[in-house]
């Protein structure tokens, strides 16, 4: 069995994963398991820098393989925001419904064709020794609505709605989200490589 650590305390992106990665292969455990995890400055002028950062740092800290996950929200209209500052994005001790509302406001008065965005996420996984071993990083492509729909998801899923479903993530059955959402692809674009490793480390 091969202990892999999310490099995160948020349980609802450890359900996603958990439910993709082979369970009989893979003990997936968080940040959340253990005493004295490290605060990672997340600094990084990308997804992708943030992932890597996180990943790395704490996989030297913890002396184990780290899988680090960063995603975000990405407005076509506000030039990309709120970017890298998705989960702060109404400030630092703000909460999602926080972060959603400002954007709500932020986009007040935009007509639907302007309102067209995606979600980024970029994976990274590091060994104890802190160095990368593989990434990914994939998107999925949305429309921002102009209020909730949905009690589903976290984060901006609310208002994140698939023009070909209709319907936002915070609506969408897991079964279909999986299928479709950001995260997953990362992680279906992550996982053979992944495997194949896993086959050479023995």
């Amino acid at each position: 069995m091969f202990d892999l650590v999310l490099g995160t305390s948020n349980k609802k992106k450890r359900v996603e994963l958990e439910r993709m990665l082979p369970g009989h292969r893979v003990r997936l455990k968080t940040l959340a398991d253990f005493d004295s995890p490290i605060e990672v400055v997340e600094d990084g002028e990308s997804f992708a820098e943030n992932a890597a950062k996180k990943a790395c740092q704490q996989a030297r800290h913890l002396k184990t393989w780290v899988l680090a996950e960063d995603s975000g929200l990405s407005v076509d209209a506000l030039k990309g925001a709120p970017g890298i500052y998705s989960a702060r994005y109404a400030g630092v001790e703000q909460d999602d419904a926080a972060n959603l509302e400002k954007l709500l406001v932020a986009m007040d008065g935009l007509a639907a064709e302007r309102r067209d965005a995606h979600y980024t996420s970029s994976l990274c996984l590091a060994d104890p020794a802190g160095d990368v071993r593989l990434t990914a990083e994939e998107i999925c492509r949305g429309r921002i609505l102009t209020a909730r729909r949905g009690a589903g998801g976290f984060g901006y899923d609310p208002i994140f709605m698939l023009r070909e479903y209709h319907k936002t993530f915070g609506e969408l059955d897991w079964i279909v989200k999986q299928a479709v959402s950001h995260r997953s692809r990362a992680l279906r674009k992550f996982l053979p490589r992944f495997l194949r490793m896993l086959d050479r480390l023995g």
